[in-house]
C-alpha cells in the first residue's frame, strides 16, 4: 500500500472517529480511563527523564562555552530555551511515541485479531468513535501537562547539578530568569498538543488496522512509533517555521 492510499484510509478513519459519541457517559468513563493510561502512567519516565536532560545540558553548557567573553549566566539561559523549545516538547512527544503509542497500537491490533472490533460492528457500535476517540482527547489534554512537568524539572535538575560546583546556582538562576520569553511555553504546549494528536491517531490507525496474528501486532506496533517519529519530526519544522518565524 503506498503512501496515499494510507493517507486516504486514515482520513476515512479519523472521519468516522469524530463523529458524534452514541453514548457520551460511556466515553467519558473511556475518557477518564486513557487520561491515566497516556498521562499518569507516564508522569515517572517524564520526570526522570527530564531532570537527568536538564543535568546534561547544563554540564555540556559550562564544559564547552569556557569562554572569557560568554558571561557564566549563559549556561541556564541556554538550558532554559532549549528545554523550553525543543526538548520539553519534540523530545519528549518522540519518548512518548514508543510509550503510548506502542500501548494504543497494540491494544487496539489486538482488539483487532481477536474480533472484538467485528463484535462491536455486529452490535452497531461506532467501532472507531468507540475505541479511538477518548485516546485521543486524553492524550491531546494530558500532554500539554506532561510538558509542563518536563520544563520544571529539567530546570530543576539544571540547578541541582549547579551544586557540584560546575557553576555558582546564583549564575545559574540569573541565566534561567534573563530574557525570559513567555511565549516559548506557549509555543511548546502548542506543538506539544498536534504532537499528542499524530501520536494517538497515528498508533491508532495502525492498530485498528492490523490484520493477522500476534506476530502482525507487533508490527503495527512498530509501525506506528516509526511512523509518528517521522511525523512528529516534519510537523516540527512546519510548526516552528509557523509559529516562530
Amino acid at each position: 500500500m503506498n503512501a496515499i492510499e494510507h493517507v486516504g484510509r486514515y482520513a476515512e478513519l479519523m472521519s468516522g472517529v469524530f463523529s458524534k459519541p452514541d453514548r457520551w457517559k460511556i466515553s467519558f468513563q473511556q475518557y477518564i480511563k486513557e487520561v491515566y493510561k497516556s498521562g499518569v502512567d507516564s508522569l515517572g519516565i517524564t520526570i526522570i527523564i527530564s531532570i537527568f536532560i536538564g543535568a546534561v545540558i547544563t554540564l555540556q553548557m559550562v564544559l564547552n562555552t569556557e569562554n572569557p567573553l560568554l558571561p557564566k549566566y549563559t549556561t541556564g539561559l541556554v538550558t532554559r530555551d532549549t528545554l523550553l523549545l525543543e526538548f520539553s516538547s519534540t523530545i519528549l512527544c518522540l519518548i512518548l511515541a514508543g510509550k503510548v503509542g506502542s500501548n494504543i497500537a497494540s491494544e487496539i491490533g489486538t482488539m483487532r485479531i481477536t474480533e472484538q472490533i467485528d463484535a462491536l460492528k455486529i452490535m452497531g457500535v461506532n467501532a472507531p468513535n468507540y475505541l479511538i476517540l477518548p485516546k485521543i482527547v486524553a492524550f491531546c489534554t494530558i500532554i500539554p501537562i506532561l510538558v509542563i512537568f518536563s520544563m520544571f524539572m529539567g530546570i530543576l535538575g539544571g540547578y541541582i547539578i549547579t551544586y557540584t560546583g560546575v557553576i555558582s546556582p546564583s549564575q545559574y538562576v540569573l541565566g534561567i530568569q534573563y530574557a525570559f520569553v513567555p511565549y516559548y511555553v506557549v509555543y511548546s504546549l502548542i506543538k506539544s498538543v498536534v504532537f499528542g494528536f499524530i501520536i494517538s491517531s497515528v498508533s491508532s490507525y495502525y492498530g485498528y488496522f492490523a490484520y493477522g496474528g500476534a506476530l502482525d501486532v507487533g508490527k503495527a506496533s512498530t509501525n506506528a512509533v516509526v511512523k509518528s517519529s517521522i511525523i512528529i519530526l516534519l510537523f516540527n519544522v512546519l510548526l516552528t517555521n509557523l509559529l516562530l518565524m
